[in-house]
């Protein structure tokens, strides 16, 4: 199975759980672990405490809808891979495609759901229903150990986290690099 190929990829309508990405981990040889059992990890705060790392070792997978001119009525998905104590900027998403601000917006829940196959609050970086691109946070290379740092994202429900190399996840994702985050949480970007 390659890593494009998704272990539900026949069952459109089945919720993938935290054993659908066990099967997708070991499947694709990739050198992560699922944290189970940890509680409440719906919030970096939360997931942070329960694991008992600072939240800059949290990641987020937002999925992203670009309306860009050649497919307006058909918004194209974009994972973003975020550190969690920043902020996505629309702003620098718009301009990597050549878009307005207002043509980037996140999924809303059930969009989420049909295409990653996780629910929002749990959505693991890979593993998805549908293979969608991905971008890696700048912010996130710069974490202290580098390509080494381990890093914490989704593992698929709201009490389970997976535990990957800042490298691995690379390695796995072939995500494009781009610096997508603004550091004031506080900051609202309209």
């Amino acid at each position: 199975m390659s890593h494009s190929d998704s272990p539900a990829a026949g069952s459109v309508g089945a919720v993938l759980t935290p054993d659908d990405l066990q099967v997708y981990i070991e499947a694709n040889g990739i050198a992560a672990r699922l944290v189970r059992g940890l509680g409440d990890t719906s919030t970096v705060p939360l997931a942070a405490a329960a694991l008992g790392v600072g939240a800059e070792r949290i990641l987020k997978s937002l999925l992203l809808r670009l309306r860009l001119p050649e497919r307006a009525e058909d918004p194209q998905p974009l994972l973003v891979i975020s550190n969690g104590e920043r902020r996505v900027d629309y702003r620098a998403v718009a301009a990597r495609f050549g878009v307005s601000r207002k043509r980037v917006e996140f999924a809303p829940p059930e969009v989420v759901l049909v295409l990653t196959g996780y629910p929002a609050g749990g959505v693991p970086p890979f593993g998805h229903r549908t293979r969608v691109p991905a971008s890696l946070d700048a912010a996130v290379l710069a974490l202290p150990g580098g390509a080494a740092a381990t890093v914490y994202a989704g593992g698929g429900d709201d009490s389970t986290m997976l535990e990957i190399t800042v490298d691995e996840l690379r390695r796995v994702l072939h995500p494009e690099i781009l610096d997508t985050s603004c550091a004031d949480l506080t900051r609202r970007i309209p």
